[in-house]
Order: structure tokens, then sequence, then C-alpha cells
């Protein structure tokens, strides 16, 4: 009895719970109804495409536009909202709707799926979650909706609006364009650019941060978690424009024909995207290799916790920069705001950051094997994109052979559920030392 308890604690449920809904997901994509050409997809590349869509990546091995009946998009549709909000929080709506408690358990459930510090006001929170997704989803197909109804029919306008709201808005990035243009036709559109920049960041951000704020005009407070997610978003949004602004300025193949206002356009959308978005209004091959080496970086920095998206997250890398500064500056203990973060923390963001950086490694390795002849920072690419969900790709992705999606379709999996999570996962229960031994020195630098 102790045995079957261990097994289904929170990170073994988490893992098992996404791999169910992929498995759902694939079979429901390999039907005669879900494709145009009333074949389905072969099972490997309904797998890829389930996979991608609960992880909400958005990297495709057929065009979804083209490619799947509205069934067959719909389908990917359900995938992508059930995934970037999480099964548990969907299993909590039923439960509310059928008037059923929420159980100690499926608090801690709750607490491990949203990445939050306590269980004390969960339930609260994910009622907030769905009104907040709600809301922000609605209004964000209402303007892309307006805005595609100028060039397609307003049923059809209105049905491509609800789909990249609520694939924007969940970090998704899939698409109905076609021919894997993702929203390059709107590339100086400001109402597309921005209204799909806006759905991205708030999805990317985190339901907690959201809800903070949403509650600042009542607390008066922020947490330093909070403070620490706007400030080092903020940074890396800035930063990555300036950035593809300098480096794309003058390349011919993306910013140099462009108005002054759609180069600001573009660069702010391709600098917010890789945040594990994975739309994009540029053509991602067109880009110079700085800027995509750039982009590397930025998607495997990621979003926020608790949010749709991946990555080793924002919290993350700015505990490893505020180590690294103590430690420049001769002190102990990393400070922001005013608080000292605990150690416990900071080893928890190296091995985030280490455990992440192996993945892409070793995958990208494989993937040179797998892959002959293609280029390596297209296939480092392809991994990052793959590790931190975002979906961008340099083409590698329809080109890919059988191992090579297998090998991706894993990466998607490690990026959506978290290293350390899969890693808790597999593992036996973990158990304090029962003493400590002395304490040694080794030369470091």
């Amino acid at each position: 009895m102790k045995k079957i308890k261990n097994y289904f604690d929170p990170p073994k449920i988490l893992v098992l719970g996404f791999a169910t809904i992929i498995l759902i997901g694939a079979f429901l994509l390999t039907l005669p109804i879900a494709t145009v050409n009333g074949k389905g997809l072969s099972f490997l590349n309904a797998l890829f495409t389930s996979t991608s869509a609960t992880c909400v990546t958005g990297l495709v091995v057929v065009d979804t536009g083209t490619t799947f009946t509205k069934f067959g998009q719909l389908v990917i549709l359900s995938l992508i909202q059930v995934g970037g909000l999480g099964f548990m929080t969907f299993g909590t709506l039923f439960a509310f709707l059928l008037g059923k408690r929420i159980s100690l358990k499926e608090r801690i459930l709750l607490q491990e799926s949203l990445n939050n510090l306590s269980i004390e006001g969960i339930v609260r929170l994910v009622k907030r979650i769905f009104i907040f997704t709600a809301v922000i989803e609605i209004i964000g197909s209402l303007l892309l909706s307006f805005r595609f109804a100028f060039d397609m029919p307003i049923g059809k306008a209105i049905y491509y609006g609800i789909f990249h709201a609520i694939s924007n808005f969940n970090n998704a990035g899939f698409d109905l364009m076609g021919e894997f243009r993702s929203l390059t036709p709107y590339v100086e559109d400001p109402l597309v650019t921005l209204t799909v920049c806006t759905l991205i960041i708030l999805g990317g951000i985190g339901f907690i941060v959201m809800n903070e704020i949403f509650e600042y005009r009542l607390t008066k407070r922020l947490s330093i978690h909070t403070k620490v997610v706007l400030v080092t978003s903020f940074i890396l949004v800035l930063s990555g424009t300036i950035l593809i602004l300098l480096f794309e300025y003058g390349n011919n193949k993306t910013l140099q024909p462009l108005s002054v206002s759609g180069k600001i356009l573009s660069s702010l959308f391709q600098s917010i995207t890789p945040r594990t978005a994975g739309s994009n209004t540029l053509n991602i091959p067109d880009l110079t290799q700085p800027t995509i080496f750039l982009i590397i970086v930025l998607m495997f920095i990621g979003a926020s916790p608790g949010s749709t998206g991946g990555g080793i997250k924002t919290t993350t890398f700015a505990t490893l920069l505020g180590a690294v500064w103590s430690q420049i500056k001769g002190k102990e203990d990393v400070v922001f705001f005013k608080n000292r973060i605990v150690f416990e923390t900071v080893f928890k963001a190296l091995t985030v950051t280490i455990s992440g950086l192996f993945l892409v490694i070793i995958i990208t390795m494989f993937l040179t094997i797998t892959e002959k002849g293609k280029d390596f920072l297209m296939i480092l690419f392809e991994a990052t994109s793959a590790f931190g969900t975002v979906g961008l790709s340099m083409g590698l992705t329809p080109e890919l052979s059988p191992i090579g999606r297998i090998l991706i379709i894993l990466t998607m999996f490690a990026g959506r559920v978290g290293p350390l999570t899969l890693a808790f996962a597999i593992a036996m229960k973990r158990k304090p030392d029962p003493f400590r031994y002395p304490k040694g020195r080794i030369m470091i630098g």
C-alpha cells in the first residue's frame, strides 16, 4: 500500500497526466475525419503534433491550416488550451461544476502544477485563472477577428481570431495562415502585432503574477517573485528588441525593406515571441546569425513560473545572475529588492539550468547524427526551441527523420513538465541524508 502511495506522488501524476492527454490527442489526429485528405495522420506525425500542442510548443511537421479539417484543428486547439492551463486546472474546473470539494491531495497537485509556493488560496487562484483566461482570450479574439475581417469572410475571420488568440495566449504558436507563413503577412500591422505581443506577454508572466497585479488596487503590494518576473521580463524584451533592430537593420531579407515603425514592431515581436510563443512576423531562416543566436538564448530562458510557457524561466535566470553578481562583489547572499534569496532557491536555479543545458546539448548531439548534412546552428535552434516549448524553427521540423522526430517529442515533453519534475517522477522517493559529511574545499576558476 505504501509503495502504491509513493508511486502516485505529484511529479508522477503530472507526468502521467500529460502523457495520457498526448496519447488521446494523437489517437484523434490519426482518425480520417481529422485531415483534409481523409486518411488521418500517421501515428508518429500525430504523436508529434499532439505533443507539440499539449506542450504548447508549436513545432509542426505538417501545416496546420492546410492539412487538418475543422475537427483536427479543434482537437489541436483543445490540446493547446488544456496543455497551457494544465490538466489539473481543468480537473478542478470540472470538480467545481459538479459541486465536488477539492481535497488536500488535489490542492497539493495544483500547487505542483502551477508551481506555486504554497497551497494557501490555490483554489481561489484556479478560479481566477479561468476568469483571466476567458477575458483575455475573448478580447484578443475580438481584436484579431476585426483585423482579419478586412482580408477574409467574416465567419473565417472570427474563427481565425479565436484560434490565434488561444494559441498565442497559451504561448503555443500554432497558426492557420498556411504554407508555414505564421504571421509574416502582418509584419507591419500594429493591431495584429501588438495584440499578439500582449497575448504572449500575459500568458508568459504567469497567473500568480497576473493575480497579484489584479489585486494590487486592494493590497498595494507586490511580492518579490512578481517584482523579479516583471523587471526581468522587461529587461529581456527591451534588450532583445534593441539588439534585433541593430543586427537586422541592414538585412534586405528582413528589416531593411520595412518602414521605421515596421522595423520597430517586427523587432519587438521577434524579441517577445522567443519567450516560448512560436509565432513570427519575420522569416526565421533569413535572420542573421547574431539574431539567431540571440533568439536561442531567449528561448532557453523562456517564460516565467506558473505560466503557459517553458524554458528555465525568468526567475531562474535572474537568480543565477544575482548569484554571480554576489560572488563578484564578495557577498554571501543573493539579494533582490532588499530580500535575501535562500540558498535552496539558488541551488534549485542552478540545477534547473544545468539540467536544461545538459538536455539541449544531448539532443543536439544526437540530432547531428540523425539529421546528417544539416547546419549545426539549425539543429541547435531546433533543440532549444523544443526544450523551451517555443515552436520557432529554421525549417528543420518538416524534414526531421523518424528518430529525429522522436527526439524532439521527448524534448518538448521534458520542456513542458520541467526537467526537475520529470527527474523526480522517474527517480525513487527522495530521502534526506541521515548525517552530514565534513566540509571539503576544491579550487574553482
